[in-house]
């Protein structure tokens, strides 16, 4: 009954201990050096059990840090955050628990101890890298003389933070060079190919919240193209709201730009939409090396989300909101 009851809780909550990761899911970007603000993914191990869970770390409207526990149990709120000279301390309160860390960030690590009145645990764990929102998919219109000619750009990043691309249309696809972006600006090298020559073409753009607006050179002239973000509307930070047996939970999902996902602690490799409907799937293994396969289905309006968790073990309701970005092409969110 006891194993009964945790499998439910886990199920709900998104297990500490990850799961399947997919492959390629991990091919994550250039990370901010130093400092404190961002995702770490940490390790603690207890009762011979190894868990993983994150700690996000941000700012309030006066500056002040701020700090979530993203976990098992869902997300805790930390109390008296401090960071300075490389030295970091807060507190953490659950219903299980009240415990302090104090450690230290070097050299992209995370590593301390939290101590509370059950024992000392000790925690590593390092920086998760953000994709640049440069990276994504695009459904494009570019003008030619009278003709609107439209087209699918997807920009890519591989494991060593080098973009890439492709462009689709009705000919076929082509891969694209030289993709930088920095500032909301994205330039690339695009190469089309004639039955008897080529023509060679860059772009510059400039990215908005969902949009992006640019232009096509050659030396033959210009063509104003511009376009919307493929998933636009999902992309960014959820707080969840769940109903389940034990009792409300909160809980995280982080949507990065290329689709890839953080359900809270969980990397999520790929998140299907299709117009306002969204849905992924993972693994969850437990403590008694037990696998359990997690539905989540939902529907998002005006930056609303509204959806089921299903497993065998139930359907469990979801609500959520996305938070606001803080500005346009920002890596923040």
């Amino acid at each position: 009954m006891k194993h009964k009851a945790l499998l439910r809780m886990a199920v709900v909550c998104s297990v500490v201990i990850p799961l399947i990761l997919p492959e390629g899911a991990s091919a994550q970007p250039r990370s901010r050096q130093g400092g404190l603000y961002g995702d770490w993914q940490v390790k603690l191990k207890y009762n011979e059990h190894e868990f993983e869970s994150i700690l996000a770390f941000s700012r309030n409207q006066e500056g002040q840090y701020t700090g979530q526990w993203i976990s098992f149990w869902g997300v805790d709120e930390l109390k008296d955050v401090k960071f300075e000279d490389h030295k970091l301390s807060f507190l953490q309160a659950t219903p299980f628990r009240d415990a302090k860390f104090t450690g230290a960030i070097e050299q992209e690590e995370l590593s301390g101890r939290l101590i509370s009145n059950q024992g000392e645990v000790e925690i590593k764990g390092v920086r998760i890298p953000r994709i640049p929102r440069g990276v994504g998919s695009w459904e494009m219109k570019t003008k030619v003389g009278e003709r609107e000619i439209p087209g699918t750009l997807t920009i890519t990043v591989d494991k060593g933070g080098n973009l890439g691309g492709t462009w689709k249309n009705s000919r076929g696809e082509s891969k694209i060079s030289d993709v930088k972006y920095e500032d909301r600006k994205l330039t690339f090298t695009r190469v089309i190919q004639g039955e008897d020559n080529e023509q060679k073409m860059t772009f510059e753009g400039t990215l908005g919240y969902n949009s992006l607006e640019g232009v096509f050179k050659n030396d033959r002239g210009e063509a104003p193209s511009e376009g919307i973000r493929i998933g636009g509307a999902l992309i960014g930070t959820w707080d969840l709201d769940i109903e389940s047996e034990r009792g409300p939970i909160k809980q995280r999902l982080r949507v990065n730009s290329d689709m890839s996902a953080f359900y809270g602690p969980a990397l999520i490799n790929k998140i299907n939409h299709d117009g306002d409907k969204i849905s992924f799937k993972y693994v969850l293994k437990l403590f008694s090396d037990r696998e359990v396969e997690v539905s989540f289905e939902a529907k998002i309006a005006d930056s609303k989300l509204t959806g089921e968790i299903k497993t065998s073990q139930g359907t469990w309701k979801v609500t959520g909101t996305r938070r606001p970005f803080r500005r346009p092409g920002s890596n923040s969110s």
